[in-house]
């Protein structure tokens, strides 16, 4: 791994994963004065930098957010990623707004249960595709519809949709034109759409690569201090159990997050 997204570049490795980060301000680097000493944040640390699973952590002070009052910080660690990544796609990649139709694929996972949330909080009908043990789990997110994906087809249940939010791509992604409206819109956090597919369904399709937010945090922040948005935690585990959890992600079923726990403080 480098210091670019190309992978030229001055060699990085090994790294210290994990992007999010909350915690408290204990130093300040040349010309910062805030957040104060003391002060509890939280935030997506830049890719291109190490990350948070680490006793500290050096973070630019543009990307950090005061964290949301009453949130523990185990809690808050959930939010950034997955809360920027729902709230970058619904608000500023669709422009989502009160009383369209949203359609969010994978409304159980890190990000579907944010952009759940996010959508409803916002005034959007939501319909989501979940397993068939977690439709409860979504539909208590604030999905009014949940279609379980094993079951049979969501084009078949669906339509006229404004936005889809898709975190799952392949064919779920392609089938996902068939249900929108004309002028609707898919945005895909998994991979481009085909060249082409966008055009030919009279709508508008966009991929895109979350980026550290503070003003979206001071937003997300808002939604959860309100009590409309609050991250879901599947389990806490300690720093030296980082490896096993990462090793974990691709068989384990989730609900929400898994965070690593480094220290109280």
């Amino acid at each position: 791994m480098t210091d670019s997204f190309d992978g030229s570049g001055r060699e990085r490795t090994p790294v210290v994963p994990a992007h999010e980060v909350s915690g408290v301000v204990v130093e300040h680097g040349a010309g910062v004065t805030a957040p104060a000493l003391g002060a509890e944040v939280y935030g997506l640390v830049p890719f291109l930098r190490d990350g948070a699973a680490a006793e500290y952590v050096a973070v630019p002070v543009e990307v950090l957010a005061a964290k949301p009052a009453g949130l523990g910080h185990r809690s808050a660690a959930a939010v950034p990623l997955p809360a920027l990544t729902a709230w970058q796609g619904l608000v500023g990649r669709a422009r989502l707004e009160s009383g369209q139709h949203v359609l969010v694929h994978g409304g159980a996972g890190g990000v579907g249960s944010f952009a759940v949330q996010i959508a409803a909080a916002l005034g959007a009908r939501v319909t989501a595709t979940a397993s068939a043990r977690d439709t409860g789990f979504v539909a208590d997110l604030g999905a009014r519809d949940v279609i379980d994906y094993a079951e049979g087809r969501f084009d078949d249940h669906v339509a006229d949709v404004d936005v889809v939010f898709d975190t799952v791509g392949g064919d779920t992604q392609t089938r996902s034109w068939n249900v929108l409206r004309p002028g609707g819109v898919l945005v895909t956090v998994v991979a481009p759409p085909a060249p082409g597919a966008a055009q030919d369904h009279a709508a508008r399709g966009v991929f895109f690569v979350v980026e550290p937010d503070r003003e979206g945090l001071d937003s997300i922040s808002e939604l959860i201090t309100s009590g409309r948005l609050s991250p879901r935690i599947d389990r806490v585990v300690p720093l030296a159990q980082t490896r096993a959890a990462y090793e974990a992600l691709d068989r384990e079923h989730r609900r929400g997050k898994v965070v690593i726990h480094v220290a109280d403080g």
